[in-house]
């Protein structure tokens, strides 16, 4: 008895699940079929079929522009975000200090501050030092903010790194460098890999921020969307939330991949 009663409650729980998922995806179903419509319409559903959305998208100046900035941003917050949260998490996760867990509370604040304060520090920051409205302080803008997340997902990695074959590896005679360099990072890499996807994809995605920091000529694609709808109403916008849709989808299913490679997930 006490076994089926698991297994309905395991049941119930899967049906509620899917049934939270289902309705958290619901905008994105409405929204992919609208992508398809016709040039001058955005409605659901749409009376007619044609990829007119997708090439104005991709052949339009400003559009395509937003993009290429977009993943600019995002490859430079990426690799400033792993080179700064790696080495700090090794510092929480490996070292013994006083005021450990200040630190930790510092390095994981921008989480708990909300978006809205974090962009306007940045601005007035940014100004003051004369990079406002240059793409470098939306960079570090960016890396500010999704740092957090490298170093939480670093961390989680780690902790299932055995300490005892970096211990062996200095024991041999290896620098702690080199062996953080030759020994950890290799053991970290689907870790890095899905802190990195996720890196990129909160930065790509990230509309606030970008907001108060790029100029008014230069527009990251979300705020290029965000200006779309305040202004005018372009169709243009389903297929360009399709696509953000589709690159969430990717990176999604590639951290799950490299989760299912990683043997110390399962430990």
């Amino acid at each position: 008895m006490r076994h089926l009663q698991r297994v309905i409650g395991t049941h119930h729980l899967s049906v509620a699940a899917w049934g939270i998922y289902l309705f958290l995806m619901l905008p994105s179903f409405i929204v992919i079929p609208m992508s398809f419509g016709g040039r001058d319409e955005i409605v659901f559903p749409p009376d007619s079929f044609s990829l007119e959305l997708y090439r104005q998208f991709f052949f339009t100046q400003d559009w395509i522009q937003a993009t290429f900035m977009s993943f600019r941003v995002g490859l430079g917050t990426t690799l400033l975000s792993l080179l700064l949260g790696v080495p700090a998490a090794y510092g929480l996760v490996r070292g013994n200090y006083p005021g450990k867990k200040f630190v930790a509370i510092f390095l994981l604040s921008p989480i708990l501050v909300p978006v809205i304060v974090i962009a306007l520090g940045m601005y007035l920051y940014f100004t003051t030092l004369g990079l406002g409205g240059s793409e470098v302080s939306l960079i570090l803008g960016h890396t500010v903010y999704v740092t957090p997340f490298v170093i939480v997902t670093s961390m989680s990695g780690l902790r299932h790194v055995d300490i005892n074959l970096e211990h062996v590896a200095q024991i041999m005679g290896a620098h702690p460098l080199y062996t953080f360099w030759t020994v950890t990072l290799p053991l970290l890499r689907p870790a890095l890999l899905t802190g990195g996807l996720f890196a990129f994809l909160i930065s790509f995605d990230e509309v606030v921020i970008a907001y108060f920091l790029v100029e008014a000529g230069a527009m990251t694609l979300p705020v290029k969307m965000f200006s779309a709808i305040q202004w005018e109403i372009s169709p243009v916008l389903a297929a360009a939330s399709t696509i953000l849709s589709l690159l969430s989808v990717i990176a999604c299913l590639l951290g799950a991949s490299l989760r299912f490679r990683d043997p110390a997930s399962d430990g």
